[in-house]
C-alpha cells in the first residue's frame, strides 16, 4: 500500500512520457508476434519494414521500450530475443480497454476471484485524513481502515479491462509536511459470496501501485471478511458498476 499511494519519481515519469503512440505500435507487433507468451526473434529491419519507419527508428522505438520495462531484449548476432514484461502488457491492456470504450459500452463489470491476504499496510493508508475526507464526502461512507484483497483468475484479469469504460470516483492526491500521497481511482462495486452479498463497495486503483492487474483492493464501510464471513482462499465474485459522482 505504501508504493500503491506515494507518488513516483520524476525519473519513471520521464521514461514513461517516452513512450508515445508510436512506441506502443512497436509493442502491438511484437505481441502479435507472440511476445507476451515468451521471446520472439525479430530484427530491426524486420520491425522497419512491417511499421513502414527506418532502422534507426525502429531501433530507437525498441530501445524505449525497453527502457520504459515494457520489453526484455537479448541481442544476438542476427537479431533479438524479445518478450513482454508485466508493464508492457498492462499497456496493452489499456490500449484494449480504450477500444473496448470505444465500440462497446459496457454497464457491469464481474470479476471472479478468491480472497488472499494483503500486505498489511492499507489500515494505515486508508485512514490518512487526506484520503478519508475525500472518501466520506465522494464515496458517501467512511471505510473500514484496511482493504480487501482479491486475485483474479486469468478471465477476470482480461475483464478487468472493461473497468475503464465505467465512470468512477476520483481522489485527489495530496501531501503534507514530510511526503506527496498519490491520487487514485475508486469504481462502485458489490462482493457476492454463495447467496450473500454485501454492498456499496469500491475497487480502489491507486495511480501507482505495486499491485499487477491480476489484484482487486477493495475498501468498504465494514470489514469486509467479518461481514461475508470470507477466508483467505475463497471465492468471491465482485460486480463492478458505474459510479454516480459529479
Amino acid at each position: 500500500m505504501r508504493r500503491a499511494f506515494e507518488a513516483g519519481d520524476m525519473s519513471e515519469s520521464a521514461v514513461a512520457a517516452a513512450v508515445g503512440y508510436d512506441e506502443l505500435a512497436t509493442l502491438k507487433l511484437v505481441a502479435l508476434d507472440g511476445g507476451r507468451s515468451g521471446p520472439v526473434k525479430l530484427s530491426c529491419s524486420g520491425v522497419a519494414n512491417r511499421l513502414d519507419v527506418s532502422n534507426q527508428t525502429a531501433s530507437r522505438r525498441l530501445q524505449r521500450l525497453e527502457e520504459a520495462d515494457f520489453i526484455d531484449r537479448e541481442v544476438v548476432a542476427d537479431g533479438q530475443w524479445i518478450t513482454i514484461t508485466d508493464a508492457g502488457e498492462s499497456a496493452l491492456r489499456q490500449e484494449y480497454a480504450d477500444y473496448r470504450r470505444i465500440f462497446e459500452t459496457p454497464s457491469v463489470v464481474v470479476l471472479d476471484g478468491e480472497v488472499t491476504g494483503g500486505m498489511g499496510e492499507g489500515r494505515h493508508y486508508i485512514s490518512l485524513s487526506g484520503y478519508m475526507e475525500q472518501f466520506k464526502d465522494r464515496l458517501g461512507y467512511e471505510p473500514f481502515p484496511g482493504t480487501l484483497n482479491v486475485r483474479l483468475g486469468d478471465d477476470a484479469v482480461r475483464a478487468r479491462a472493461g473497468m475503464s469504460a465505467l465512470d468512477a470516483v476520483p481522489i485527489d492526491g495530496w501531501e503534507d509536511d514530510e511526503r506527496t500521497f498519490g491520487p487514485a481511482t475508486c469504481y462502485a462495486a458489490s462482493v457476492a459470496v454463495g447467496d450473500e452479498s454485501y454492498e456499496p463497495v469500491h475497487i480502489i486503483v491507486p495511480e501507482r501501485t505495486h499491485h499487477d492487474e491480476s489484484q482487486l483492493e477493495i475498501i468498504a464501510p465494514d470489514k469486509l471478511r467479518d461481514e461475508l464471513d470470507l477466508d483467505d482462499g475463497d471465492a468471491v465474485t465482485v460486480r463492478v458498476e458505474e459510479a454516480e459522482y459529479e
